[in-house]
């Protein structure tokens, strides 16, 4: 099925779901801007122009975007980055 891009309370913030996991056990994984982490598939959505920061958690993603981007524009990059690490 993919990566599915749902809403959240948040207006700046998409979260990325997938049927596969992808972060094992019960730890978050939050990257900031300045931070990298042991996981591949976030520095590389940190690289992404317009995304802010990162948090991931066994199927998901959440991506927050700087407030002068377009989730038209973003969304599809992020997706892009997810895909390529088979999700």
């Amino acid at each position: 099925m993919g990566v599915r891009a749902e809403a959240t309370p948040n207006p700046n913030a998409l979260k990325f779901t997938t049927d596969s996991l992808i972060f094992e056990g019960d730890s978050s994984i939050s990257v900031m801007p300045g931070d990298t982490s042991e996981h591949d598939i976030l520095n590389d959505l940190m690289e992404v122009n317009g995304v802010d920061n990162v948090f991931g958690y066994q199927n998901f993603i959440t991506v927050n975007k700087a407030f002068d981007m377009e989730w038209d524009e973003l969304q599809p990059k992020v997706i892009d980055v997810m895909e390529k690490y088979g999700y």
